[in-house]
Formats: C-alpha cells, structure tokens, sequence
C-alpha cells in the first residue's frame, strides 16, 4: 500500500504543506520550551533543531478530535487547518517529541519510540509512551493543574483532556522513582525509568503496570468507537444501540476497577519494598513523607479507602522500626514515637478533609523528592 492510500486510511487528508520559515519557527520554539523546562538537562541543541527542520509538516483535515498527529511512516506531522503556531501548544509538542524518540535499525527500521516497543508486533508500551509524552508536553508548556472527573475516579492532572488516566498512573510512578528518569526515558527511549522502578519493585510489577495502562487505552478506545455508532444510528437500529450502552457501562465498570488495581500495585510494590531498606531516622522520615504525599496524585472515589488503610497499616510499622534496637535511631526520634498516635490521626484527619486539588504537589516541589 502507497504512503498516500495509508494516510488516507489513517483518516488524514492533506490540505497544504508549512512553508520553511513556519517550521523553523516551530522547531525554534520546541527547543525553546524542552531548554526552559529541562534546564540540569545537556541537550544537544544543534541536532535537535536539524532533526525538527527536517520533518514534513502539514495543515490537513484529521479524524474526528484529533488536533495533530505525527505518521513515522512518512516522518510527517499532520494539523488541522485552526492551529495556530503563535503559540506553542501541548499538543504540537507532543507530536514533535514523538518524532524526537525514534529509534531505528541499522536498516533504518523503526524500533523504539519511548516506551514503546515496535519489535513486538502487539506495541507494548504504547499506553505508557502516550502518556509520558503527554506529561512531559503538558509540563513543557506550564498546563495548569485540574480537578477531574473521568469514570467515577476524582484526581488532579496537568493533561485532563488528553491520556487523563493514563496520565495520572504514569505520574504516579514518576513521582517515586523520579521526573528525570522519566524524561529521559521519553526523550532519549532507554530504560533508566523502568530499570529504576524495577529496581525497586519487579520486573513483573513493571510488567503488569504497563500492560494494564494499554488496556486502559484499549477500552477508552472501544467506547468512543460505541459511541460514534450509537450517534449515527440511534434512529435505525435502537435494538444495537441499546446493546452498546449496556457494553459502555460494562466498560466504565472494568476501567474503574483496572485503574484502581493499577494505582494500587504502584502504591504497595513501591512501599513494601523500600519499607526494608530504612535504616536512619531520616530514611524513616522521608519515607514517611513520601507516603503521605502521594495521596496528592491518587484518584479516589467514594468507595475508595484502599490508600487509608494502607497509610495506617506502614505508619504502625515505622512505629515498630522506630522502636527496634537493630536499627541506629538517634535519640531525637524519640519524640516522634512519643507523638505517634497524635501525628497519626492528625494527617489522616488532613488526609480525608482536604481536596486532591488543594493538595497537589507542584513539579518544581515532588522534584525535592527524586
């Protein structure tokens, strides 16, 4: 099949192609924006620019809610005709980077686009790349934090129109190993992300997480697809429109539960495995820091006491560590088992009242705990 027939099956249709000088605009402002966001980072500038001047751009008409998208088959980003380069949006930085991960053969094949793994012919990763690219592209351009609602689950997310899920569990993750890690990983499609996680969790647990955040994608997908046909034939075939909203409940269901279990996973692999690697009372606090802070990133509903409980169950096992004598605890500690009990129910306290919104951690600020 020519490139042109797989673009026109792709839905895309090409209305005219940038000139040079709007390009070298875009390219500008793209290095711009990853330099002013990843200053600690040493990107090579000149390549940078060279590779993003070298890519086919076009204004062309798109599939329905889809603003921009990049085709590795042609080297081609496609937007549609009301995107304006004045400014540089999230969605314009997320097709560029996704550019900026290939990595091909030496026959020049594609192999690797971040996370994602074009060797295996089903593309594991592909949710967790999405969702990486999107973060950082959100990041890259200041998107302000929002409170959400998506299938019964309330969070906060610098991308809630676009991966929001899938988003939230990748942040999840990036909280506790770390942003750099994650960024490079997206960037530069290595492993250091997932080498870091596993090495504290599992291969297995990586695994897992990865396979459920394509799902996650998958069935997102299976709805809209629902949908569309249930717009276009809610007046000719009520008897299968009927049918597709008992399959979209049915998958809002499955969503919920996935992410929940996924969120769940992240939480205890992490902290029942860094749970025996402290050893100092400021390895006890920080860890205990860390735990408490991360109900700022978890989407919670009205049946979800998952995290609380959990919260209790590790702060009475500081308790017991803070007590061990096989552990050199300075004697300061002292007053944290003294007031245990108080400083537990005081941030439980805090912890039911207060809003994920009212408690987001800015970037700048979960960086501190890289």
């Amino acid at each position: 099949m020519s490139i042109d027939s797989t673009i026109k099956k792709e839905g895309i249709e090409v209305i005219s192609t940038l000139d040079s000088s709007t390009i070298h605009t875009i390219a500008s402002k793209i290095i711009e924006v990853l330099q002013n966001t990843f200053p600690k980072k040493s990107l090579n500038v000149p390549k940078l620019f060279s590779d993003l001047i070298k890519l086919n751009m076009y204004t062309a008409k798109l599939p329905a809610g889809c603003s921009a998208k990049y085709f590795y088959k042609n080297k081609s980003i496609y937007f549609s005709p009301d995107t304006s380069f004045d400014d540089i949006s999230d969605l314009i930085v997320h097709e560029c980077i996704h550019y900026l991960q290939e990595k091909v053969n030496k026959k020049g094949k594609l192999v690797r686009l971040g996370f994602c793994d074009f060797t295996n012919a089903t593309l594991p990763g592909t949710g967790l790349n999405e969702a990486a690219v999107q973060l950082l592209a959100s990041k890259c351009v200041n998107k302000e934090v929002e409170t959400v609602r998506y299938f019964d689950l309330n969070f906060s997310t610098i991308s809630p129109d676009y991966y929001p899920l899938e988003c939230a569990l990748v942040n999840q993750i990036s909280y506790l190993v770390g942003y750099n890690a994650l960024f490079d990983s997206t960037l530069n499609s290595n492993d250091n992300f997932k080498d870091q996680f596993v090495s504290l969790t599992s291969e297995d647990t990586f695994e897992t997480i990865e396979h459920n955040i394509d799902l996650l994608v998958e069935m997102q997908e299976e709805i809209n697809l629902l949908i569309s046909y249930n717009e276009a034939h809610v007046d000719n075939n009520f008897s299968k429109v009927q049918k597709n909203c008992e399959q979209i409940e049915l998958l809002k269901t499955k969503i919920k539960t996935l992410f929940l279990d996924t969120q769940n996973l992240i939480l205890t692999s992490y902290f029942n495995s860094t749970m025996n690697l402290l050893y100092t009372k400021e390895a006890i606090e920080r860890y205990r820091n860390k735990l408490y802070y991360f109900r700022n990133l978890i989407a919670t509903s009205e049946d979800y006491t998952y995290f609380n409980d959990f919260y209790i169950s590790k702060m009475s096992e500081l308790e017991h560590k803070a007590e061990s004598s096989l552990i050199p605890i300075e004697n300061s500690l002292v007053l944290y088992k003294e007031s245990f009990l108080k400083t537990l129910f005081k941030r439980l306290k805090n912890l039911l009242r207060l809003s994920p919104r009212q408690n987001y951690i800015p970037y700048h600020e979960q960086e501190f705990y890289d």
